[in-house]
């Protein structure tokens, strides 16, 4: 009997590595695949290039966070902005969101690339702070003066209607990608001179 146990259990084993190592390859295409076309949806254009990418660590509250940023330009070689990764914890776990920046700091457009949220309130982050959603931050000039905030806080951003702890995760994430391109050499003589 053990050995017949201990048998399955190898088979069964080496079953799943071979399916993991089989499609390890695909998925990480197709989060490639992914990530590109978000990069074009939050930069607003199809008309760009991924001058580089960037992996940045930066200790916020205490703990240390990262990020990835896409710094972005045209055919041309024009500095568009930058899309920025930046993952907070929500409701339901993580909520990563990759946020678009143009040279002056102003949101250009954001994308839920992955979430934890409840189904039916928090998931509707991804279309509720959109241009024509209710908590619209599309066209927002960012200030790390005066970061987004929910109207319950004190801000002037509509959260999303019984799902006030995910939209301070979401509204965190977008503070915290601006916060990081502030800080980054792309665009940063411009959006440092706005934010004064």
């Amino acid at each position: 009997m053990v050995l017949i146990l201990v048998g399955f259990a190898l088979i069964t084993g080496s079953l799943l590595a071979w399916v993991n190592h089989i499609t390890a390859g695909p998925i990480a295409q197709q989060d490639q695949i992914t990530l590109a076309n978000g990069i074009k949806e939050v930069m607003g254009t199809n008309d760009l290039k991924v001058k580089s990418d960037k992996d940045i660590k930066q200790t916020i509250d205490g703990k240390e966070a990262q990020f990835t940023v896409h710094e972005v330009t045209d055919a041309a070689g024009k500095a568009l902005g930058a899309a920025i990764e930046s993952t907070t914890l929500g409701f339901g776990g993580d909520l990563k969101v990759l946020v678009g920046f143009d040279a002056t700091g102003k949101v250009l457009g954001y994308t839920i690339l992955s979430t934890s949220e409840t189904p039916g309130l928090g998931v509707k982050a991804d279309k509720w702070f959109q241009k024509d959603g209710k908590g619209n931050i599309i066209g927002r000039q960012m200030d790390t003066t005066k970061p987004l905030v929910v109207r319950k806080d004190g801000g002037d951003v509509d959260a999303i209607t019984a799902s006030t702890i995910t939209s301070r995760a979401f509204l965190k994430a977008v503070n915290q990608a601006y916060a990081v391109y502030k800080n980054q050499s792309v665009g940063a003589a411009v959006v440092a001179s706005n934010t004064k």
